[in-house]
């Protein structure tokens, strides 16, 4: 009878521990879910960020999306650094010249995103509207190779383009 008694305790015990271990293995799951939500956010930022730079000629916004040693393919030019990338922004780039006031934008159906754990590729096209005449006055495109960094994402490398998706 004591065995009995003690071989029903026992598969009570395993029960517990194998759900509890279940719990852990759901709750891993529902942790990396959570933790690609999070990551798909800030990489959604960076695009965000990305535009209102433009949009209200804010280099320093600018350069605080790009890793220090990033590389940038702009224009058939091969930009290496922050420095050499902050001057063309600020020599280069049509929507930072301080006589545009264009407003910049990324229709949400023209962006993608893939991640795999700490790299991601982001691509997104760029209108810049002439608030004055609300006519598109510049459209580009950008494939971006993001890195996450000290818990951070940050573009590594870059590429120009022209608009590739359709409307």
């Amino acid at each position: 009878m004591w065995k009995l008694v003690y071989l029903v305790a026992f598969a009570a015990v395993v029960v517990a521990l194998q759900a509890a271990g279940g719990g852990a293995a759901t709750a891993s799951k529902a942790d990396a879910s959570t933790q690609r939500d999070a990551d798909l956010y800030q990489i959604d930022q960076i695009e965000v960020k990305f535009h209102r730079a433009t949009s209200h000629h804010d280099i320093n916004l600018m350069m605080s999306l790009w890793a220090p040693g990033a590389v940038f393919n702009i224009d058939q030019q091969t930009l290496t650094g922050k420095a050499q990338i902050r001057h063309w922004f600020l020599t280069q780039n049509k929507a930072f010249k301080p006589a545009d006031h264009w407003e910049s934008d990324t229709p949400s159906y023209k962006i993608r995103v893939d991640l795999n754990g700490d790299k991601a590729t982001l691509y997104f096209e760029c209108h810049y509207i002439d608030p004055k005449t609300a006519k598109v006055v510049s459209a580009a495109g950008v494939t971006h190779t993001l890195q996450k960094i000290n818990g951070q994402w940050l573009i590594v490398d870059s590429s120009g383009s022209t608009a590739t998706l359709s409307p």
